[in-house]
């Protein structure tokens, strides 16, 4: 079967086209992104803007003509924190199936984090045992712990690198400048507070093996050593507590423009990179993770693999 799955995240629009039938590895035929940055164009009353809401639309309507000209059976689409959490998501739900016959399933935070952890869970199987799983995305961070397929703890904070990177560090994409240190440490006390009262429930629920995804993660994995992209799907990457401190060191007072010229950062994120380690560095230190593994299947695998899992054994004949 071919599977369309249309992800309108927080920085990107994705559409991952996939070749995938029940108990099979589900395997990519085809994947564009469109760089939005909702979580960033959200104003002051809490709506997404009129510019946001057009760029979603023409982003939506260009994905669902590719799924289509692509051979796409079916597309699954959601949006996740950005839409979520904007005060006109009705609106601009109402509007994008309207206009380009696509609707949007607003998934919520806890089903993020679950759906991801699924698909972490498949990744790595049943000998990881009692995983954690990291996620941080643009508008929330994900946490999700447990011993089987359905997390036994699952939460969303907000506090996404897009979000955080607007509302805390008010950092621009072509900002020449870091923030000021004064900016910075109070981000990590904010980050600190929400964390608060997760932290004890998840220590209580324990873990395994600690397990990273998201774009975010694997760049501070790269900058701090790990296998570049080029090695493969298939490389093993790793993220240790002492090298994402290392990373956040430097590029705490570097400014966005320079580093998106470092290997392995996008030029459409860099201004987000310091966000996402403040986060980062936060939740290895209150949860006492000496490294994290970084796994290369997150939130649109997971959505994959249960829809497979809700269709019968004939329903996905080629």
């Amino acid at each position: 079967m071919r599977l369309g799955v249309l992800d309108v995240g927080s920085n990107t629009v994705h559409l991952l086209v996939v070749d995938a039938r029940p108990g099979a590895h589900p395997w990519p035929a085809h994947s564009e992104k469109v760089v939005l940055r909702l979580a960033e164009q959200i104003g002051p009353d809490g709506a997404l803007t009129r510019s946001g809401a057009d760029a979603l639309v023409e982003a939506v309507g260009a994905a669902r003509a590719a799924a289509t000209r692509l051979g796409a059976e079916d597309l699954i689409a959601f949006a996740t924190s950005a839409v979520r959490d904007a005060t006109n998501a009705a609106d601009v739900l109402a509007r994008v199936r309207d206009e380009t016959g696509v609707r949007l399933e607003v998934l919520p935070g806890a089903d993020e984090a679950r759906l991801t952890f699924l698909a972490v869970r498949r990744w790595f199987g049943w000998s990881a045992g009692r995983l954690l799983v990291l996620d941080i995305g643009g508008g929330s961070l994900e946490i999700a712990a447990g011993i089987d397929e359905d997390p036994a703890l699952a939460v969303s904070l907000p506090l996404g690198a897009g979000r955080l990177t607007r509302d805390r560090l008010r950092l621009e994409p072509g900002s020449a400048v870091p923030p000021p240190a004064e900016a910075v440490d109070e981000l990590r006390a904010y980050a600190d507070e929400l964390l608060d009262p997760v932290v004890a429930r998840l220590t209580d629920e324990g873990w395994q093996r600690p397990v990273a995804t998201s774009k975010t993660f694997r760049t501070l994995a790269r900058l701090a050593g790990a296998a570049p992209s080029g090695a493969g799907l298939w490389a093993p990457r790793r993220l240790t507590r002492a090298g994402l401190r290392q990373v956040l060191g430097f590029v705490r007072h570097i400014p966005p423009t320079r580093l998106a010229e470092l290997d392995g950062v996008s030029a459409g994120r860099a201004h987000q990179l310091l966000a996402g380690a403040v986060v980062a560095e936060a939740v290895l230190r209150r949860l006492d993770v000496a490294a994290l593994d970084i796994c290369p299947w997150a939130l649109r695998e997971g959505v994959i693999l249960r829809r497979m899992d809700q269709l019968g054994p004939g329903e996905c004949e080629e």
